[in-house]
């Protein structure tokens, strides 16, 4: 099936469920980009030339594989590990690596293609992949999970390397993790070399790593207010999610001076009107990390209220900032915020805000910063740990929260620059062009085979 730039919403939904059938995540975030660069591609011969579209929505390569490896009781397991190296025009493959029952082509699809876009916005030289497997790490020993990543990496070593792909962590694979898919991958090529991002400071890790991305949101979203005549301080915010970029978020918002009231898991929300202190936020970091069970003893040691089986977006409040998972801000859950006076949202997960409660944000003027370059601080201290991996040596943790400072400045006004109609900054339009235009020229400039 051929399809036209000149065609609408409902003709390239119909493209993308032929050419890549059964694959929602991914058709939802292929659309959501290429309505906001439609015009762009429009207005340049050379890309209509290089046929862009259809080689910006094509992985240059996907890698499924087996992972076969033995638990604890001496069994058998096997599951299926994945490698998308979406798009390499600006640099090595770049992006986190998943362990969840979730984790399908279209889920990985659609985050590899959204972190090229990330990746181009840090002005970094990182192109966009994604992988991971459907490992659940849940109630796993430490020993059967070391097994499962030497066993993951055993097949992912060849497709990787510093100069090639670069993965990190993601949801479930923390430093535990890296660490043992980083030995496994040393012991197998025989070579030191900074092949995976995330790891710890003793042996090549980057001061700042596991602040970065929950740090970067909060000075996007400064850069955002500021900008509209407003400041983070004295601010009420609901952050959903309890992992490190929910926990770092609220604990820079805390330190800019801003009231922290929510954080959840898959089970509710805690609210804690008098705000999440450096002592709570530290608190449901360490029960989370030792029990990943629910958050509702935090009421036993804090007071507030527990709400089970629910999400966090009911609570008034001055900024939303869901930081949990993909789609988990719906549409309804948009118009309670609305109701309630909310002025901004700023996604710290990816991809977190359906496209319909986008709607109803835009509809009421609602400030909106994307995943894509508000969650970008991760991948940009990520960047900067390669770099410090190629020239053996560590920067200091206060030069590299500077370096995530103008980097995020700078995606900030990116956003603006390319995203400002009219006076008004379409900030999510902003994002897409931006990170569009550095991707497709590096491919026009390279030319086809």
């Amino acid at each position: 099936m051929s399809f036209s730039l000149d065609a609408d919403h409902d003709s390239l939904t119909a493209f993308l469920e032929q050419h890549a059938p059964h694959e929602p995540e991914f058709h939802q975030a292929v659309i959501e980009v290429m309505e906001d660069i439609k015009p762009i591609i429009d207005q340049s011969q050379a890309y209509k030339d290089a046929n862009i579209f259809k080689r910006m929505i094509e992985p240059e390569r996907m890698i499924s594989f087996q992972v076969a490896w033995q638990n604890d009781s001496g069994q058998v397991e096997v599951n299926r590990g994945y490698r998308v190296q979406f798009n390499g025009a600006i640099g090595p493959y770049k992006g986190g690596l998943r362990f969840h029952p979730t984790v399908n082509p279209s889920v990985l699809k659609f985050l590899a293609f959204e972190q090229t876009f990330k990746n181009a916005l840090t002005g970094l030289p990182m192109g966009g992949g994604k992988g991971g497997s459907d490992f659940d790490p849940s109630g796993r020993s430490d020993a059967e999970i070391m097994r499962f990543c030497a066993a993951f990496m055993q097949e992912l070593h060849r497709h990787i390397g510093a100069a090639v792909d670069v993965p990190a962590g993601d949801i479930n694979v923390g430093p535990r993790e890296i660490g043992y898919l980083f030995g496994s991958y040393r012991r197998i090529s025989g070579q030191f070399e900074g092949v995976i991002t995330g790891k710890e400071e003793s042996y090549g890790g980057s001061a700042m790593r596991t602040e970065a991305t929950g740090y970067g949101v909060m000075y996007f979203l400064q850069e955002m207010l500021k900008a509209h005549d407003a400041d983070i301080e004295g601010k009420t915010i609901a952050i959903s999610g309890a992992g490190n970029v929910a926990t770092y978020a609220a604990e820079k918002a805390a330190e800019m001076g801003a009231k922290v009231v929510t954080l959840s898991d898959s089970s509710g929300f805690i609210y804690d009107e008098d705000g999440l202190t450096p002592a709570k936020i530290a608190w449901v970091r360490e029960h989370k990390a030792q029990s990943g069970t629910t958050l509702a003893p935090y009421v036993d040691e804090f007071g507030g209220s527990w709400t089970e089986g629910e999400t966090p977006w009911s609570v008034p409040v001055d900024i939303a900032a869901p930081c949990a998972t993909q789609n988990e801000l719906l549409e309804d859950d948009a118009k309670k915020l609305v109701e309630n006076g909310v002025k901004a949202v700023i996604e710290g997960a990816n991809m977190p805000t359906t496209a319909k409660a986008k709607d109803v944000f835009a509809k009421a003027d609602v400030l909106f910063a994307p995943g894509k370059a508000a969650n970008a601080g991760g991948v940009a201290v990520s960047g900067l740990e390669i770099t410090q991996n190629r020239k053996r040596l560590s920067d200091e943790a206060e030069e590299i929260d500077k370096a995530l400072k103008a980097i995020m400045s700078r995606i900030h006004d990116a956003c603006v620059t390319e995203g400002t109609r009219d006076g008004t900054v379409d900030y999510a339009k902003g994002a897409n062009i931006a990170g569009f235009r550095k991707v497709a020229d590096a491919m026009t400039a390279q030319g086809v085979g």
